[in-house]
């Protein structure tokens, strides 16, 4: 079930998904306490499986009401049954209702496709991310 969560709950999976296993205090971000974040969780029998932050924040480049999604991370076990993909469409969907214009992410070389396949298009070249990787911003429109 999806459900909306606090921001540290969605630590953990961020550190083992996404920072290596850093300690859960590197995994927090700016932002992840701001009254207008929210958190959504996968729980599947109390386990969190997928996790996704929607931060307001608008891209540098378009005007609007806008979000970004960050800290996206899946269980391994759990990934490619379409569990990111449900997470991803509750927010878009919940973004909808708040008027927001458009959604855009930082999205990791090995996520371009998850991304790509829900209608993200690339609004930048890669770029890498110290200690993370490389990276590509995303644009998705949401209305």
């Amino acid at each position: 079930m999806i459900r909306f969560v606090e921001a540290e709950e969605v630590l953990p999976l961020r550190s083992k998904v996404l920072r290596n296993g850093k300690p859960l205090i590197k995994c927090s971000f700016d932002g992840d306490r701001d009254e207008n974040t929210f958190h959504l969780a996968e729980i599947i029998d109390k386990e969190i499986i997928c996790v996704a932050t929607f931060h307001s924040q608008p891209h540098p480049n378009f005007a609007g009401n806008a979000y970004q999604l960050r800290g996206m991370a899946t269980a391994e076990h759990y990934r490619g049954k379409g569990i990111g993909n449900q997470v991803l469409n509750f927010g878009i969907v919940y973004l909808r209702g708040k008027q927001i214009k458009y959604l855009w992410c930082n999205a990791r070389k090995a996520a371009y496709s998850f991304y790509f396949g829900q209608g993200f298009e690339f609004i930048s070249e890669e770029f890498e991310i110290s200690e993370i990787g490389p990276h590509r911003t995303m644009y998705l429109k949401i209305r």
